[in-house]
């Protein structure tokens, strides 16, 4: 019999659990996972609700859970994320529920991440906090249940670090964007080479030449700024923080204040995790033709209101994916609704760079379990272990055939010891 699900077809599951296996391939380190859970039933017991973009990645982390004996459901944690073949192929593939479907609308959305938490979990896996928030809003009683969370994004852990500020964080969540192995790596090379993926499926132009305004100098914003560089883009960054700025200005790239930027700009694309980034002085100030892309996790870092306000007439749909404003008499365009360009028009991150952040998830996952959630850890963001992060690098320079050297037993006391000088 088929497990509960809200996706679009089922049909459709061949084709997803093709793409799944390809992915698969890219996955060496979340393989050897799966292959050590699969023995050691690590998560034996535990029901985990995720919120998780469903993409070919994803699924290869809901099937390591599920080897590791976890009773796993998974909703989406965008609306347009979702890649309907592979919610199918989880379906009935590997029997595990999911909730997701491309385009739901806000209200489908919601209705998924409460199926998702009728799961009644012991763990949750959120990808911007979704579950997080609406579980100590709305759904208190699950708290008896739950020994803690992991975090994906960088947006996910802004929110939970403001709810443990204020006490109001109930249970321990590990923040799994904090690992040297996920944000120096799926920030930076996944998010910088998928979101111009994106822009160019939307919208088939050439960057070389262009000039492309990237907001932010994160690790996400400074992967874009490096791939579109490498392109042939010219680059401008903007910031608030004098520290990033300077990094930008070293890096090669002129900063200047996002009113001068608007001037100038042929593309615009933000990853800040806040709001109204491009906003209505920025959008007056436009040449006619921009585009405005989004790569942070939520689509309030172009102001879309303040956008259609301006908008003469109703936005003209042009491409998938790219609808066309004219704001006095000039056509802007925004990208997918001002979401995740890379998961709205694209297929995300590629999956070796995804094997890293999910082999994080997994062994948060385990760690929880080992540390007793609760009981053992403190309600507090977390981050895990040196020693993890250090064995998924590990992991990875292995699967790439790559050797590093080792310290020999002089070197190490030299680096332990302070009475020898010049």
């Amino acid at each position: 019999m088929t497990v509960e699900h809200d996706v679009k077809n089922l049909d459709l599951a061949t084709g997803g659990r093709f793409r799944i296996e390809w992915a698969n391939n890219e996955m060496p380190v979340l393989r050897a996972i799966r292959e050590r859970f699969a023995k050691e039933k690590p998560l034996q017991g535990m029901r985990v609700s995720a919120c998780l973009h469903v993409t070919t990645e994803t699924a290869n982390l809901m099937h390591t859970l599920q080897v590791g004996g976890a009773d796993v459901v998974l909703c989406a944690s965008n609306p347009l994320s979702t890649q309907d073949d592979v919610a199918a192929a989880l379906v009935t593939q590997f029997e595990i529920p999911v909730y997701a479907i491309k385009g739901e609308d806000n209200n489908t959305y919601y209705e998924h991440i409460t199926a998702g938490l009728d799961h009644q979990p012991h763990i949750t896996m959120d990808d911007g906090a979704d579950l997080v928030g609406t579980i100590h809003k709305s759904r208190r009683e699950l708290l008896e249940y739950i020994i803690g969370g992991t975090e994906e994004t960088t947006t996910g852990v802004i929110r939970l670090r403001a709810m443990a500020a204020d006490g109001q964080l109930a249970f321990p969540v590990i923040a799994v964007n904090d690992s040297n192995t996920k944000h120096l790596f799926d920030n930076r090379y996944g998010t910088g080479q998928s979101t111009l993926d994106g822009i160019i499926r939307a919208t088939n132009i050439l960057l070389a030449g262009r000039t492309i305004v990237v907001a932010g100098y994160g690790w996400c914003s400074r992967g874009i700024a490096s791939r579109a560089d490498g392109m042939g883009a010219n680059v401008i960054v903007t910031e608030i923080d004098p520290l990033r700025a300077l990094e930008a200005v070293m890096d090669g790239y002129r900063v200047m204040p996002m009113e001068e930027a608007a001037l100038v700009g042929d593309i615009f694309i933000t990853a800040t995790g806040d709001i109204n980034v491009l906003d209505k002085r920025h959008f007056e100030r436009m040449k006619p033709g921009a585009i405005l892309a989004n790569s942070g996790h939520f689509n309030v870092e172009i102001n879309i209101p303040e956008l259609r306000a301006l908008s003469e007439g109703e936005p003209k749909l042009v491409r998938p994916y790219v609808e066309e404003y004219r704001v006095n008499g000039r056509p802007l365009y925004l990208l997918g609704d001002g979401r995740l360009i890379n998961l709205t028009a694209a297929e995300g991150h590629p999956a070796s760079v995804m094997d890293m952040s999910f082999a994080n998830q997994a062994l948060a996952a385990e760690y929880m379990v080992k540390q007793g959630g609760k009981s053992g850890l403190s309600a507090a963001v977390h981050t895990l272990p040196d020693e993890i992060d250090r064995e998924i690098a590990r992991l990875k320079l292995e699967s790439m055939g790559i050797k590093i050297d080792v310290l020999t037993p002089e070197q190490t006391h030299y680096l332990t010891q302070w009475e020898e000088g010049t």
